[in-house]
């Protein structure tokens, strides 16, 4: 099995910055993309950004320039550098990642981290 536990969350004044983390942790043999998807009260969850195992990113047009992910491949580790948060950022951020154990490739998804902008 393979855990994502996020970290990094809370309450944060629109205009200001957040840092998430996303800790990978289990049996598998590579992690390849890897991404943050957020879900609003009484939205469907969406993609914020992915990233690729050689870095390729793709971001939601609502947070482009404002938001930057990162990994660190050797520490089994991702990053969202959230700024400029704005109040329609509030919702809960959730890790995603799609992983390869064996031959197969799974998708897993952490337990979320709520992060709230307050205006």
């Amino acid at each position: 099995q393979v855990q994502l536990v996020e970290s990094g969350g809370g309450l944060v004044q629109a205009g200001g910055s957040r840092r998430l983390s996303c800790t990978a942790s289990g049996s598998y043999t590579s992690i390849n993309a890897m991404g943050w998807y957020r879900q609003a009260p009484g939205k469907e969850r969406e993609l914020v950004v992915s990233i690729t195992s050689s870095g390729s990113t793709n971001y939601a047009d609502s947070v482009k320039g404002r938001f930057t992910i990162s990994r660190a491949n050797a520490k089994n580790m991702m990053y969202l550098q959230m700024n400029n948060l704005t109040p329609e950022d509030t919702a809960v951020y959730y890790c995603n990642a799609r992983v390869t154990r064996s031959i197969w490739e799974y998708e897993y998804w952490g337990q979320g981290t709520q992060v709230t902008v307050s205006s």
